[in-house]
């Protein structure tokens, strides 16, 4: 079957989950994952009558465990806080996931933890609960950024991360050779074919997602409004405003990137096309009240548009047609936009205020001119 040969679990877990949102048709969230219907009927089937069980060749899950901790479920817990560093909480609710039959409390499984030497005396017992925020509804806001490079015996490696402002998940994590906007588009490409369009996409400043005052649309922007997703950027040194996402980088790197050495990018994508499965299907998420972040994730409504939908304007707009440098003529006047909207053209929206019109492109108002004003 055409499933892709990484981490083929993980797919079956994802699929199933989705499927069950019944948020987009089944035909086609098979198609985003590129696999039949008859394919697709199997494995709901299967899951139906055996749960996750039915998912795999075999279980490894122990099929009884004593009333007492018993050594399989210490080796359990020694095994989960070994690969993953987490703590009594996380390690509890997973265990509940798996099915063990008799779970320890919180204090049972800290006490085994201290027993094996796996808890750092000088460890912080707790930390500040800072006020969250979050979009409504998944697909709402999605947040993108690159963590810091990483740095492989050949050569530097740029992980690029989208995450679902809702629900955590993770949409994409990418190792890349570079950060320009060949890559990124590529890779945005195939997660939107996967999980469809957000309504918005966060990210920081700069190249190549623009932002600045000198420069605030790219090549990459101007592709991303073209599809009806409207482009907002974080404060200038305020890395907070993407805190989701820089959240999540500092548990991968704490859980997976600092753990190894890396041969090269290949080697490194390999080991996120298996850490990512546990973060969004398996690890307990503390802002989540312990759920993993795909139980609170589904696809968008919106399918990615293979071929871009032609620019139209309403016919009380003036069009004008970005001439070389971002420059615009409009009423004898010359306004500068952005060089990467040269060639494409924008409407000119008249306000309440005489004079003062709404510059649009696409759906989206992209600056407001004031021909009353000498400046």
């Amino acid at each position: 079957m055409p499933w892709r040969t990484v981490s083929v679990m993980s797919l079956r877990k994802e699929f199933i989950i989705l499927a069950q949102s019944k948020v987009v048709s089944f035909s086609e969230l098979c198609r985003r994952f590129d696999i039949s219907r008859k394919t697709g009927y199997k494995w709901l089937n299967r899951f139906r009558k055996q749960g996750k069980a039915g998912l795999r060749d075999r279980s490894r899950r122990p099929q009884t465990i004593a009333r007492r901790v018993c050594a399989v479920t210490e080796q359990q817990i020694i095994s989960l806080r070994k690969a993953t560093g987490w703590g009594a909480r996380k390690i509890r609710r997973r265990l509940q996931d798996l099915g063990t039959v008799s779970v320890p409390a919180c204090s049972t499984i800290t006490t085994v933890l201290n027993r094996h030497g796996l808890i750092d005396p000088d460890e912080p017992g707790g930390r500040k609960d800072w006020q969250r925020f979050e979009h409504p509804v998944p697909n709402s806001l999605w947040q993108m950024d690159f963590k810091a490079p990483v740095r492989t015996i050949a050569g530097e490696c740029h992980p690029l991360s989208v995450l679902d402002d809702h629900s955590r998940f993770n949409l994409c994590l990418r190792a890349l050779a570079n950060q320009k906007t060949a890559a990124v588009k590529e890779t945005l490409t195939e997660t939107f074919r996967c999980y469809g369009l957000p309504d918005t996409l966060l990210m920081d400043n700069g190249s190549p997602w623009g932002g600045h005052a000198r420069h605030p649309y790219t090549t990459l922007t101007v592709w991303l409004i073209q599809l009806n997703i409207h482009v907002s950027h974080s404060r200038s040194y305020h890395p907070q405003t993407l805190g989701k996402d820089e959240r999540f980088h500092r548990t991968l790197n704490e859980e997976l990137i600092s753990q190894y050495q890396w041969r090269d990018l290949v080697h490194l994508q390999e080991a996120f096309d298996w850490w990512r499965p546990r973060y969004n299907l398996e690890r307990p998420h503390d802002s989540l009240d312990l759920n993993v972040p795909a139980s609170r994730y589904q696809p968008s409504l919106r399918s990615f548009p293979e071929l871009l939908p032609p620019i139209e304007y309403p016919s009380d707009m003036l069009v004008r047609k970005v001439q070389d440098g971002g420059f615009v003529h409009f009423k004898g006047r010359t306004f500068r936009l952005s060089s990467a909207l040269h060639g494409y053209p924008v409407g000119f929206n008249p306000t309440r205020n005489d004079g003062v019109f709404d510059v649009m492109f696409c759906q989206h108002r992209i600056k407001r001119i004031d021909l009353t004003s000498n400046l």
